[in-house]
Order: C-alpha cells, then structure tokens, then sequence
C-alpha cells in the first residue's frame, strides 16, 4: 500500500511521504488563494471552495480564513456554514450532513498520533474519519475529535471536547463533552 492508501484506511503512514506533501501543498496553495479573496468575489470565493473539498452540496458556503489539510476528504451536504476560522485535519474523511451550521473556530481533528513515544517519534501518524448527522449545530471553538459520529440534529455546546460519539435529538457540551439535554 502506498502511505496515501494507508493513510485513508486509517492505518500508520508516514505524512512526509512526497506524494502526500505534493497533495497538502496544492490544499494549501488553494486555501491561501481563498483566504486572500476579496469578501465580494462571491462567485470565486465558491469556485475556490468546490476546487478544494471533494465534495459539497448546493448552498455550501465558507467564512474565510478556513485551514485543511487536504481538502479532498471532506464531504459535506447541502445547505453547510461554516463561520471564521475553522480548521479540518482532513487525512481520513470527515462527512457532514445536510444543514450543518460550524461556528467561529471550531475544529474538526480526525488526524491523531500513536501514545508509543518510539513510533511517535519517528513520525508515524493515523486518522479516524468523523461523521455529523443532518441538522447539526456545531457552537463556536468546539473540537471535534478522530473517529466522532454525531446523530441527526444534535446541538454541540461552544467549547466542547468531542472524544466520543452521540446519538441524535442531544445537546452536548463540556470537556470531556456529554449529553446535557435531550431533544425529544
């Protein structure tokens, strides 16, 4: 398997293999060009994001500045916000429902390091993908961890440390982040 293959199933890969340095380059060369757009160029604001993400529903639309890692794992459906300065460390896939809304500063971190100081040492890392359901809102500076599948029309709190998953109709939130309300 090549390091990108591996990295994708979520295995141990070396992030300085060259094709996947080529790849973040080209991310961060488009992200950059986005970053700088004139708040009015509407029309290359959505061209950029679309070169960027692998896939994006109608009506996606993102506040710059915005930082990934590659761009082409990120998935997302129709009708996403996300506000300033969101960050997604995109080395597995990271999907989001229909009607998602990401406020200021949250970020999503599928890419992870294993706790063996030897192989962390030598620059080993993996990713775990994250799921959001539909009609999820996500509030300001959330993190949202590797391997986190959130439920259809959960509310994440501002501030919350996402470490595990959540069922649908729940507002969570703390760190570590729980379930503080059912919605139904």
């Amino acid at each position: 398997m090549t390091e990108k293959e591996k990295m994708l199933a979520g295995e141990l890969y070396q992030a300085g293999d060259p094709e996947l340095v080529a790849e973040r380059l080209k991310a961060r060369k488009l992200v950059k060009t986005f970053n700088d757009s004139d708040p009015e160029d509407t029309e290359l604001r959505i061209s950029l994001i679309r070169k960027i993400v692998g896939k994006a529903g109608k009506n996606f639309w993102v506040e710059p500045p915005f930082y990934c890692d590659y761009g082409t794992n990120i998935e997302v459906g129709d009708d996403v916000f996300f506000n300033f300065n969101c960050v997604v460390l995109d080395v597995c896939k990271v999907t989001l429902g229909d009607r998602v809304f990401v406020a200021p500063n949250v970020q999503f971190y599928p890419a992870t390091h294993p706790l063996d100081s030897v192989k962390r040492g030598k620059m080993w890392e993996y990713g775990k993908p994250i799921t959001i359901g539909n009609d999820v809102w996500i509030g300001g500076s959330a993190v949202i961890c590797p391997g986190v599948s959130i439920g259809d029309r959960t509310v994440i709190a501002a501030g919350a440390v996402v470490t595990k998953g959540f069922p649908a109709d729940v507002v969570i939130g703390g760190n570590p982040a729980k379930i503080i309300k059912n919605l139904v």
